[in-house]
């Protein structure tokens, strides 16, 4: 299929100097806003827990969200998954336990007025309160206590008399946050008129220990590519590259920036994705320009690659056309993760394109400049030197 009868002869490199400029001041904006607001960390990485339901009647992800406030939890994001008539949602909230600081200093509180306790000690990361009493107390006054200061119990321990028998040591097992969900939603009901599906749970730690690698994961990936291009055609050829690859993850993580959206595990895969697309679309001009290169001898670089440019549009266009035309259908049809993986590949397809020939094409002209500059001032050198001697 040929999209372009007659051969192109736009001068796309004569306009290096502001697209550079224009790419420049995105980037550092971009830039700024990750480092002063952050991105929306999904549960993925940030922690905390995540709740699938599905309910028996037409309902909105607002009205889930009402209800879920009305029943005391205020941090929940609920997102609607599959079509509009399975009236199924993800409700994403912070925490893996009901235990926190607030409601752990009342149940402290709660704790200490069942009679002479000490040593009242909560574990926030596990959800757990551990307590020593001089009098016995039964499971169901301290389970009572804790549940009445606002913490669910999943179960109370007693861990047996102390060493040196100064007290019964005792534990308290806060209840998971899927138990504060479905007591909320279940407020004022009879029975419950919703399923839940599924509950995924993952603590801070490994949320960091997930971002950590998927970052590594991106970073080595564009370090590999880089020697690829190198040894593949020449040193001057790499950092144009690699900075197009660069250029391309920082836009993309932009439209997480700028959007809201959660950026979590599907985001790193996206990025990684749009690495892959970026490279592949920059080694299609840059192999035409080192054939150009052998059949143009004499011409300024700056033309050739301007040549290899134009012998390649109407490649670029169909491929990038049609894996664009796959993404519009997921945009349209798609929810949840799969339209923010779709949104994120469109971006990243029309800015690995952009860069292609605006960010590594001009890096290897300004490359094949400077060095043949310092070629001249050492040329130049070697003549002066008989004329010293």
């Amino acid at each position: 299929m040929q999209i372009l009868k007659n051969k192109t002869n736009i001068d796309f490199i004569g306009k290096r100097k502001p697209a550079i400029f224009i790419s420049t001041l995105v980037n550092l904006a971009i830039l700024v806003g990750i480092a002063t607001v952050g991105f929306n960390y999904g549960v993925d990485f940030a922690g905390g827990t995540v709740v699938e339901l599905k309910f028996d009647h037409s309902i909105s992800a607002a009205e889930v969200r009402e209800r879920a406030q009305k029943g005391g939890l205020h941090d929940v994001s609920v997102q609607n998954i599959g079509g509009a008539s399975e009236n199924a949602f993800l409700l994403r909230m912070g925490g893996v336990t009901q235990l926190n600081e607030e409601n752990a200093a009342k149940a402290k509180t709660a704790i200490e007025a069942l009679g002479t306790v000490r040593n009242v000690y909560s574990d926030l990361a596990n959800g757990i309160i551990n307590f020593r009493s001089a009098t016995p107390l039964t499971a169901e006054l301290i389970k009572s206590a804790v549940e009445g200061s606002g913490t669910g119990v999943q179960e109370v321990r007693v861990l047996g008399e102390s060493q040196g028998g100064t007290g019964v040591d005792y534990q308290v097992v806060a209840s998971g946050m899927a138990d504060k969900v479905n007591s909320a939603l279940k407020a004022g009901l009879e029975k419950p008129d919703f399923e839940q599906r599924r509950v995924d749970y993952v603590g801070p730690q490994v949320g960091k220990q997930l971002r950590n690698r998927g970052v590594m994961a991106l970073l080595y990936s564009m370090v590999a590519i880089l020697i690829y291009v190198a040894f593949r055609f020449d040193f001057k050829f790499g950092p144009g590259a690699l900075l197009a690859m660069l250029h391309d993850v920082i836009m993309v993580a932009g439209y997480y920036l700028v959007s809201r959206r959660e950026f979590n595990l599907t985001a790193i895969a996206a990025l990684l994705t749009i690495v892959g697309y970026s490279v592949n679309d920059t080694i299609v001009i840059y192999d035409r320009i080192r054939e150009d290169m052998a059949k143009y001898k004499g011409k300024p670089l700056a033309e050739v690659i301007n040549i290899a440019i134009n012998d390649t549009l109407g490649r670029t266009i169909l491929t990038s056309g049609t894996t664009a035309l796959s993404l519009i259908g997921l945009l349209i049809f798609g929810v949840g993760e799969i339209f923010d993986f779709a949104m994120a590949m469109l971006v990243g397809i029309l800015v690995g394109t952009y860069s292609s020939v605006y960010i590594a094409s001009p890096l290897t002209i300004w490359l094949d400049e400077r060095a043949a500059a310092k070629e001249g001032r050492h040329g130049d050198g070697m003549k002066q030197e008989p004329k010293a001697a």
